[in-house]
């Protein structure tokens, strides 16, 4: 990954959070962050 790409990325990336935030109060990056945390939890059952 170049670094072109990896900072377009991290652009992108929080301004996605960053209206998530402004939008919708951030219920989606809970969300996200709730579902993360079972899979991880998930995946941990199965090692």
């Amino acid at each position: 990954m170049t670094n072109k790409i990896a900072f377009v990325l991290g652009i992108l990336i929080v301004a996605l959070i960053s209206a998530d935030l402004l939008l919708n109060h951030g219920n989606s990056v809970v969300f996200l962050s709730k579902k993360f945390l079972d899979m991880t939890e998930w995946m941990a059952f199965w090692r």
